[in-house]
């Protein structure tokens, strides 16, 4: 199983969350999830905020492009990016491509 798929032009990514951290950050691998730190607290939906409007301005799209669409409540998601316009340097060098 990898840590992203893409179904035509959605891009889904496997997410382990690390709420609370000192800044929000890209880590790598973490099993065959994509570890990520958020610097919101996991309270209210803070941690899911500040997670998705990090990924729409990594990959330069639109916060309502990008949903989680599983794992709302815990530290394991799946997000769903509708039109990346960009992808990160930093997932690129993990084996992110763009789809064929």
């Amino acid at each position: 199983m990898s840590w992203f798929r893409w179904e035509g032009s959605l891009l889904f990514l496997q997410l382990h969350i690390q709420p609370g951290a000192k800044q929000n950050l890209i880590v790598g691998l973490h099993g065959d999830r994509l570890k990520v730190k958020i610097h919101a607290p996991p309270v209210d939906g803070k941690a899911n905020a500040e997670l998705i409007n990090y990924l729409a301005q990594s990959f330069a799209t639109s916060k309502s492009a990008v949903s989680v669409s599983q794992g709302a409540l815990g530290r394991d998601k799946t997000l769903c990016i509708a039109t990346v316009k960009q992808l990160p340097p930093v997932l690129v060098a993990l084996g992110l491509t763009k789809p064929v």
